[in-house]
C-alpha cells in the first residue's frame, strides 16, 4: 500500500505523540494525564468540537461539506499494570505501568488523522467522530460509553478501529470478515469444604482434591461437548488454597477465562462448567460456587467494510486468521456495523518481536502511518456505499 506524501509528512509528529502518550501510561477509567494531553493535540490542529464523556474518554467532532455517513473511528487508550523492559529513552514514568498492548500507537495514530482531517477538510464527508476511549483492558469502556448514549448521540453509523499486531510483519494489513477475535469470559470457582487434620483425612471434605477433579473435568468440555468443527478454549491460570501442609483445606479457589468465536458455543460451555463443577464438588462432599463475569463479544466484521478496506490496502492486505484474544470493540459491533483491523509491526531484525502484553513489546512509529492512510480513505469508500 502507498501512503500519500501528504501522511508520511505526518511522521515526525506520530513519532513524537507516541513517545509522549508512551511515558503516561495511566489504567482504567484513570486517564486523566492522557486524556489532557489528546485534548491539547486536537486543539494545536484546530479543532474545537470536543466532548468529554465518562470523566476520561475525548470525544472529536469534525463536520464535512459533502453529504456522508457519520463515521466513528475508535482508539483506546489505556494501559496496562506491567513493569516497562524496553530500555528505551521514552519508556514509562509510571512505574509498574506500560502501554504493552500498543494504546500508544493507536493514540498516535488516531492523532495523526485528526491532524490529516484537520489539514484537509475537503476530504470530509459526512460527519467524522473521533472516539479516544478508555478502559479497553477492563472493565470495558465500550460498554460503558454505549450506556451512556455515545452511538445514539452521535448518531453513528458505522465504526472502525484498529490495533497494532507483532503477529505480523511491517506494514502488513490484516483482516477478515466475520469472527475475528473470540468472545470472553471470567470463571470464578470457590470450593467450600471442611477443615480437618491431615493426618485425620476422614473427619473432613478435601477442597483441595475437589478443585483437582473440578479442573480435570472441565477440561473435557471442549473435547466432549464442543463440535470438533468448532473452537473453544478453556483455561484456568490461578488456583489458590490450603494453610499448611498438615491440614485439610476447607476452601479453594479457582479462575479462568473461556473463549469462542459463537455465542452458542459460548453458551455451552457456560452451562457445562455450571453442572459439571456443581455436581464433581458434590462428589468430594464439597460445595462449588461458580460465578461468571461475560466480558466482551465476538469482534464481527462487516464484510462490506472488509471488502473497502482489502480494496484501499492492495498488496498489504492478508485475510488473518481468528484469534482467541478479546476487544471490547466488538460492544460496538453488537449495535452497528463495524470493521477493526490488524495493522503489522513485526521485525525481527530490528527485535520488534515482543507479543502483546509483554513489558518488552516495541515497534516502530513509521508503520501506524498505514493505519492513517486506510482511515483517510475509508471516508470515500465507505461512503460509495455498495
Amino acid at each position: 500500500m502507498e501512503i500519500s506524501p501528504a501522511v508520511y509528512d505526518l511522521l515526525t509528529e506520530v513519532i513524537a505523540d507516541r513517545r509522549a502518550l508512551h511515558q503516561i501510561p495511566e489504567l482504567g477509567l484513570q486517564e486523566k494525564e492522557t486524556s489532557a494531553y489528546i485534548k491539547k493535540r486536537l486543539a494545536e490542529f484546530g479543532i474545537t468540537t470536543v466532548y468529554d464523556l465518562l470523566d476520561t474518554a475525548v470525544v472529536a467532532v469534525l463536520q464535512g461539506e459533502k453529504e456522508g455517513k457519520t463515521l466513528a473511528f475508535r482508539t483506546d487508550i489505556d494501559a496496562l499494570p506491567v513493569t516497562e523492559e524496553t530500555g528505551v529513552p521514552f519508556a514509562s514514568q509510571h512505574p509498574g505501568k506500560m502501554h504493552a498492548c500498543g494504546h500508544d500507537g493507536h493514540m498516535a495514530t488516531m492523532l495523526g488523522f485528526a491532524n490529516y482531517l484537520a489539514a484537509h477538510p475537503a476530504e470530509i464527508m459526512g460527519t467524522i467522530v473521533l472516539l479516544f476511549q478508555p478502559a479497553e483492558e477492563g472493565p470495558g469502556g465500550a460498554q460503558l460509553l454505549i450506556d451512556d448514549g455515545f452511538l445514539s448521540k452521535f448518531k453513528v453509523d458505522e465504526i472502525i478501529g484498529l490495533h497494532v499486531f507483532p503477529e505480523f510483519n511491517e506494514g502488513i494489513i490484516a483482516c477478515k470478515p466475520h469472527a475475528m477475535m473470540a468472545r470472553n469470559g471470567e470463571i470464578y470457582l470457590t470450593i467450600k469444604g471442611t477443615s480437618s487434620h491431615g493426618a485425620q483425612p476422614q473427619q473432613g471434605a478435601d477442597a483441595i482434591l475437589a478443585a483437582s477433579a473440578i479442573i480435570q473435568g472441565l477440561h473435557s468440555i471442549v473435547s466432549r461437548n464442543i463440535s470438533p468443527m468448532e473452537s473453544a478454549v478453556l483455561t484456568f491460570g490461578k488456583i489458590t488454597g490450603g494453610e499448611a501442609m498438615n491440614i485439610i483445606p476447607g476452601l479453594v479457589k479457582i479462575e479462568g477465562t473461556m473463549r469462542a468465536f459463537s455465542d452458542e458455543v459460548y453458551e455451552t460451555m457456560t452451562n457445562r462448567v455450571q453442572t459439571v463443577a456443581t455436581e464433581l464438588a458434590k462428589g468430594y462432599g464439597c460445595e462449588c460456587v461458580v460465578e461468571f463475569n461475560h466480558m466482551y463479544r465476538v469482534v464481527d466484521n462487516n464484510p462490506a467494510m472488509v471488502r473497502a478496506l482489502e480494496k484501499i490496502a492492495g498488496d498489504s492486505y492478508v485475510e488473518t486468521p481468528p484469534y482467541m484474544l478479546a476487544e471490547d470493540f466488538s460492544m460496538y459491533q453488537k449495535e452497528i456495523p463495524g470493521l477493526f483491523f490488524f495493522v503489522g509491526i513485526r521485525n525481527e531484525a530490528k527485535g520488534y518481536v515482543a507479543p502483546l502484553h509483554s513489558g518488552k513489546m516495541n515497534f516502530d512509529e513509521t508503520y501506524l502511518l498505514g493505519g492513517i492512510e486506510c482511515y483517510r480513505q475509508l471516508i470515500q469508500e465507505l461512503n460509495k456505499g455498495e
